[in-house]
Formats: structure tokens, sequence, C-alpha cells
């Protein structure tokens, strides 16, 4: 049966006079001061329960949400998160876990925390923003703006490795599809070494009439395990299972199967016109993960690329994360200026006064809508032939917002270095939303604990 928290506490330890548990109490405070937050993280732990009355008590919904938010603090695993929870004093009083109760499974912490979609995160988010407005925290009369790349959890995309991948992983799924059930009797040859020495031998040469010949043998390697899983779907398809539950575990094999075909096609069409034909991909056809499909190919500044998703933050003067847009592709950050505005006005209900933003952000379209807006003073870090007396009401505002607008970086550095922001390690694409939403509501809460009074 889920709670949203228990009516009656079990024995809590006594706080500790430590500035970490200090800070964890004001925390605690500002949860418990915005209750709809407990609310909306109990709708998506019972989505799609219909009697939320019947089965084991578990996790409340406040254990769950404190629980990530020490994970996402503390960049834990969650093997080593149950372990803390129970270990510590501190951590035990913050999560509202009783000195009598056990603690929880891994597994129950990464199914019960991964439920918060990250929807709810950003919505967590502005409830907390508009707290910060209420304590005086954080007016939101100065924004400042930047992009970064957060990364996926994933491997040096060659084409060789990919290639690889898809080899072992269709194998692996259809020698584990004839342990499941032995009567469909799939036949298959296993070419993961023969992949693995191909690959190897790839990356260890430097002439190019070797590498071409061995791309060709792993391409047609690949294309066998492809056939194989190919038959193994129809089969599974076919078969005439008599029980509803191995009905709806096939179904559930084949539709994995199937995703991982696609893509393997993707990964040999891909490898065939760059390698065999010479030509030149474009990055938004690429796949550069079979287990990260989503990952983007983002080139920075054409120095540095990276693998994951752009992400476009804004801050205000209390380095307070007010609003966070997870985006697909590459877009220039140009075109994002407005989309970020705009966005400030649905937070607070009005544009902000001052903004600052990086030189990607400048154009004189873009200055000519925020002036347009009512901001009175816009700074673009460089000026891309825009004059200061355009962007701002005099050469001092203009110095000032651009030293203001430097504020971000440490932000960003900040979220990379104490939250798990560079890299995001839960798998698929809503859990990587809901991973960045959570770092920054784990960084907001601390920074919210700190100067709330």
């Amino acid at each position: 049966m889920r709670k949203k928290n228990r009516k009656q506490m079990t024995l809590i330890n006594a706080s500790l006079d430590h500035p970490r548990a200090v800070e964890l109490e004001n925390i605690s405070q500002i949860l418990d001061d915005n209750p709809t937050i407990c609310d909306m993280v109990l709708q998506d732990l019972t989505r799609g329960v219909k009697n939320r009355k019947a089965g084991a008590e578990g996790m409340t919904a406040e254990q769950v949400l404190r629980v990530a938010i020490i994970k996402q603090m503390e960049e834990f695993s969650y093997e080593e998160l149950a372990f803390h929870i129970v270990d510590s004093r501190c951590y035990r009083r913050f999560c509202r876990i009783g000195i009598t109760e056990k603690g929880f499974q891994k597994s129950a912490l990464n199914s019960n925390i991964k439920a918060i979609s990250p929807e709810t995160w950003e919505a967590i988010n502005r409830i907390l923003v508009a707290y910060a407005e209420e304590r005086k925290v954080e007016k939101g009369r100065e924004v400042r703006m930047d992009c970064t790349v957060v990364s996926s959890n994933i491997h040096d995309p060659r084409d060789s490795s990919l290639l690889f991948d898809c080899v072992r992983v269709l194998t692996r799924k259809l020698g584990q599809i004839n342990e499941w059930c032995s009567d469909l009797n799939i036949l298959f040859s296993d070419h993961t070494k023969r992949a693995k020495r191909r690959m190897i031998g790839i990356m260890n040469t430097n002439s190019k009439k070797v590498r071409d010949k061995r791309y060709e043998d792993l391409l047609k390697v690949t294309h066998k395990t492809v056939n194989y899983a190919e038959k193994a779907v129809v089969i599974l398809k076919d078969f005439p299972f008599q029980n509803s539950t191995l009905i709806d575990t096939a179904l559930q094999l084949s539709e994995d199967m199937e995703q991982i075909i696609n893509l393997s096609y993707r990964v040999i069409d891909q490898t065939t016109r760059r390698i065999i034909h010479g030509e030149s991909v474009p990055a938004s056809e690429k796949v550069v993960s079979i287990f990260e499909p989503h990952t983007d190919i983002i080139v920075k500044d054409r120095r540095e690329t990276f693998y994951g998703h752009k992400v476009c933050l804004s801050g205000g003067s209390s380095n307070l994360i007010t609003d966070c847009l997870i985006l697909e592709g590459n877009p220039a950050d140009s075109t994002l200026t407005n989309i970020m505005l705009d966005r400030q006005k649905e937070i607070y209900n009005r544009y902000p006064l001052k903004v600052a933003l990086d030189g990607g952000f400048a154009s004189k379209d873009n200055l000519e809508s925020a002036k347009g807006n009512g901001i009175k003073d816009v700074c673009f870090a460089k000026k891309r032939g825009i004059e200061v007396e355009d962007m701002c009401r005099s050469e001092y505002v203009y110095k000032r917002l651009r030293r203001f607008r430097a504020g971000v970086e440490s932000g960003i550095s900040w979220l990379k270095r104490c939250f798990g922001f560079a890299l995001v390690t839960w798998k698929t694409l809503r859990s990587f939303k809901s991973y960045v939403w959570a770092s920054i509501v784990s960084a907001n809460l601390l920074t919210l604990a700190r100067n709330v009074k």
C-alpha cells in the first residue's frame, strides 16, 4: 500500500550539530513547507495501480524523494545508497527511516527513484523557484543563460565497435530465448569471437586496404547474425504458446529483438556508406550507441565532440537554476534566446529586467525581440556587430552584466563536479531527462538551504 508519508513517525535519531547535518535539516524543512511536492511524487509512484490500499507498504513518496536527493547530492550508486541510508544516522533522519526500521534494497531504490517522471522533477523545480521568490532568495529580475552538454554513458562510438555490439547483443538474446523455451530450438551460429577479432584488427591496423577488408568481413558477420535474429522473431510470433504469460513474454522478447535489429541495420548502413563508399554521413543520421540510441552528436566550437544532449540553463543572482531545457540535436544558441525568455515568463509571469547571455545567443533579431518584451538591458558576452548602446543603458551596465554572466559557468561547473551532471548513468531518454532534473533539483535545494533564513 502506497502512502505519501507516515501519519505516525517511528522513533528517529536526534539531529547532529554538524554543518552538513544542518543543511539536510534545512532541506527537510523546505520539503515540509511544500507538501505538494510529495503529492506529485505519490502520483508517479501509483500510476497504473488500480487499488492503492492493497499490497505491501513499500517506500512512502516522502522517502523516495529524499533518497533520490541524497543519491544525487552524494553521487552514490544504488548499492552505496542502500548502505549509507542505513549506516548514517544523519541520512536515516533525513529520509525519515526509523531506528527500528530496516533499509531498502538497491533494486527497490532503483525502481522507486526512476518512477519519478522528468515532468514531475521539472514541476518540483518550479515550486522551489516560487518558494525562493517568496523567501526573497531569487526574484528573477536578473537572469543569465548558457548551454552545456550532458554526456550519455556510452563507449567511444567507432563503427567497428558498434558492429561488434550488434553481433554480441543479438547472439546473447538468441541464447537467452533458447534457454527460456527449449521447444523453440532456434538455430544460429555464434560469431562473437570472430566479430571481436575483426574489431580489434581494425583498431590496430594502419593500412586502409587491410582495414577495409576486415570491415567487409565484420559487415558480413553482422548481416548473418541479424538474419538469425529475424528468423527468431518470426518463430516467436508464430509459435503456439498455450499460456497467456508465455505469449506476453514472447511478444516482449520479439519487440526487444526488433528494436536491436532496426538499430543494427542503421549501423550497417552508416558503416557501408562511410567505409565502403567513402560517403560523409550527417550526424543526424548516425547511431552512436545501440544501448542509448537517443544520444546526439554535439560538436562544440569545432574543437571537441560530445555524445549526449545539449542542455540550456537559466540561472539567477543566487546561483539558483531557474530553468532547464533538454534539446534534441545541436541547434544554434541563437535559436534558443526567445524560447528561454518565454519560459522565464511562464515561471515568473513576467520577463526579467536584465538578461546576460553567452555570445552564441547574439543576434540583432534576438535583441529587438527581447527589448520589445520590456527587457531593459540585454548583454551578449560577444558583441557580434551590435553596439553596446543598443544592448544596455551604459557601458558600465554592460560590463557589470558581462561579469554577472560568467557566474553561470561556475554554476554549471558545480553541477558537474558535485551532482553528477557531467555524465548520466541512467538508461533510456526518459531516465536521462529525470537524472538531469534530479541533479538540478538537488543543487537548488542545497542552494536554498544555505540561503533561506
